[in-house]
């Protein structure tokens, strides 16, 4: 039976939809969820530790131990990652006596500067973390116990107390990265007082220590992101640690001006440095640009050079990571970002490549065009150094001619570039900045994606997924979610992901939050919903939208649709006609006679707007509903019908070759 009354809800979303509804930007999230949300949903945990504040500094994951282990002023927490936050454990750390004191003497606040900031907390063996911090400007590390799995044990080891110069910064805010391999600890940091002496440096293990050679000018106020150890083969002797920075350079068109550029760098775990030359320095020190530009007209490119963030994405098989990194860029123009990922295969290439050389200080880079000497300057010692008649077992083996070409030319000529040439994703005139990156790489009915999480300036996460449609050379941004994780507006500093767990570990200075990376009913309760939302962890399951698990028994009742977030050619209950066009999904509401029906006209999603039209029998075409006189909210519609009616929410895709 036909329908005496009915209404038409304008809903946009990537929708072109009857009455001529504006659409939406690129950057609108699918779904916006504030702090209250996501605690009334059970969403998220929040640890702002015994004193309501952290400041927190260092987060480190250990999901062997099922802990998660935080730094901050003058403490050291664990927190069991099955217990939501229950029975935290800590460790009070302040300066040692009569550092806060010496601090205050040198001219530094007491309250942001005069206090163990702990800043590195990584594995030191089975039962022990090692821990280092600020201690009021005069660095400090230890060995902390934290027990073997299972247990919840955390307590200082005051017998390892020891100085941590080269292993910390100075200060709390300076940026810096390290990484705990084989017993040794390599940190990329400015190691003086002052924050003038940059250096890459290993110390910690039965080695004699090795630093960066001051006078090789290798490092030009360096803003080290993140440090990590990348097998290049199945080849131990040729594993190597990476070093991703930025870094302050005179202009490349030998002018006056000095411009940021992005750099990853290298160093071999085995290197020993030199018998002669670079002794006790670093001999196999190399480094190459990151490059990531947006091509425009007439061959010109938008270069995002500031690099903020650096996400490893290991595969299953656990070789060959893709490198995710968050870029920066300040213009007079615009301020944006850009998320640019390199396959290390890439980054290999151009380390095999040709080496910079510069004539003079005034001349521009070309690549260098004379003999290399062997072993070639940056290789590692290995099998394939150490052959017959040429025993290059150690790098204090290598001639001085390698190391003095090392020392003349650590920078390679070619930029590594970003797959497919061009960022995954940009995002321009922000109110807010984006500061960390984590990425999730999740299997989806019709294929495989990367959920990137970009932690911002205010507090909130946004989820994003890029998509390469058809043959377009740009992705398509699709905003999913953005989550309000902190009451207040703070910087996020600290983004760790448990895939395990599902899990989102969201740190700032004023503590750490615990968040589900997916909560799929709250996208809503029909199938069209659902699947609108494009959510690659979400499919409807024939009775609710629900996690997307492959390989389940329900497979052929499973609804999604990433790439177009079709519902028409997904979900039942369209008429026939509307079905075969590929236009429209169809939802049913019911009034009863002589009764007033609230429809819902603000909507779920940001990207949507909402106007009703109501039909009576006869009317030549539907009118547009209007809210009541006593209606403050002019959106809400209340009808009185003469009789039952049904009302339909019509939702009209854009056709795909429009």
């Amino acid at each position: 039976m036909a329908p005496s009354a009915w209404a038409i809800c304008c809903l946009v979303g990537g929708l072109l939809l009857r009455g001529g509804c504006p659409s939406p930007g690129p950057s609108v999230p699918r779904l916006r969820l504030s702090y209250r949300d996501l605690l009334s949903a059970n969403r998220s945990a929040i640890f702002l530790g015994p004193r309501g504040s952290l400041d927190l500094q260092a987060l480190y994951l250990d999901e062997y131990r099922d802990r998660l282990f935080l730094g901050g002023r003058d403490a050291i927490y664990s927190l069991r990652l099955d217990q939501a936050w229950m029975d935290p454990r800590e460790v009070l750390w302040p300066p040692q006596p009569g550092q806060r004191e010496a601090c205050v003497r040198k001219g530094r606040d007491p309250l942001v500067d005069c206090a163990n900031f702990v800043r590195v907390l990584q594995p030191h063996n089975r039962t022990h973390l090692l821990a280092c911090g600020t201690g009021a400007f005069q660095p400090t590390c230890a060995l902390i116990a934290v027990g073997h799995r299972g247990e919840h044990v955390l307590h200082l080891e005051p017998r390892s107390v020891e100085s941590g110069r080269g292993r910390c910064p100075h200060e709390p805010s300076s940026p810096f990265a390290s990484t705990f391999v084989g017993g040794e600890l390599y940190t990329g940091l400015n190691a003086d007082f002052l924050g003038r002496e940059a250096m890459v440096f290993r110390s910690g293990g039965p080695r004699p220590a090795l630093r960066s050679d001051s006078d090789q000018n290798l490092l030009h106020e360096p803003q080290f992101v993140m440090a990590a150890r990348i097998p290049d083969n199945l080849d131990q002797d040729d594993d190597k640690v990476y070093f991703f920075f930025s870094e302050t350079v005179p202009s490349p068109d030998g002018g006056l001006g000095r411009v940021i550029v992005s750099r990853v760098g290298r160093v071999c775990v085995n290197d020993a440095g030199g018998q002669r030359v670079l002794v006790n320095k670093w001999s196999t020190f190399l480094k190459a640009r990151l490059l990531c530009s947006v091509p425009g007209p007439g061959g010109t490119e938008t270069h995002f050079d500031q690099l903020e963030d650096v996400f490893l994405l290991w595969p299953n098989a656990g070789k060959n990571p893709e490198v995710y990194a968050l870029f920066s860029t300040v213009s007079a123009v615009f301020q944006g970002y850009a998320v640019c990922v390199y396959h290390m295969a890439d980054i290999w290439e151009v380390f095999k490549g040709p080496f910079a050389h510069q004539d003079g200080p005034q001349h521009q880079w070309g690549p260098y065009g004379g003999k290399v000497p062997f072993p070639r300057p940056g290789v590692c010692p290995s099998k394939m150094t150490a052959q017959p008649g040429r025993p290059f077992g150690s790098t204090k083996d290598y001639p001085d001619e390698v190391l003095q070409f090392a020392r003349a030319h650590p920078l390679m000529f070619r930029p590594v570039r970003p797959r497919r040439g061009r960022p995954v994703l940009v995002k321009t005139h922000l109110a807010q900045q984006l500061r960390q990156i984590v990425v999730d790489r999740v299997e989806a009915e019709d294929g495989t994606y990367d959920v990137i999480f970009l932690g911002t300036d205010s507090g909130s996460v946004l989820k994003v997924i890029a998509l390469q449609v058809g043959g377009s050379a740009e992705p398509e941004e699709v905003v999913l979610e953005e989550l309000q994780v902190f009451k207040v507006p703070t910087p996020i500093t600290e983004m760790e992901i448990s895939v395990k767990r599902q899990t989102l570990y969201v740190g700032s200075r004023l503590g750490v939050a615990q968040l589900q990376l997916h909560q799929c009913q709250t996208y809503g309760s029909a199938c069209a919903e659902c699947c609108l939302a494009r959510d690659p962890y979400c499919a409807w399951d024939g009775a609710s939208c629900t996690r997307y698990r492959p390989g389940t028994s329900k497979r052929r009742i499973r609804r999604q649709d990433i790439r177009h977030g079709n519902p028409a050619l997904q979900c039942l209950g369209q008429s026939q006609e509307e079905e075969a066009a590929g236009l429209v999904a169809t939802t049913a509401v019911y009034g009863t006679e002589h009764n007033s029906t609230f429809l819902e006209c603000l909507p779920k999603s940001p990207q949507a707007t909402v106007r009703w039209f109501l039909q009576r029998p006869g009317d030549d075409g539907p009118d547009q509903a209007r809210g009541a006189p006593r209606t403050k909210c002019p959106c809400s519609c209340h009808l009185r019908t003469p009789r039952p009616h049904v009302v339909e929410v019509i939702q009209r895709r854009k056709p795909t070759n429009s």
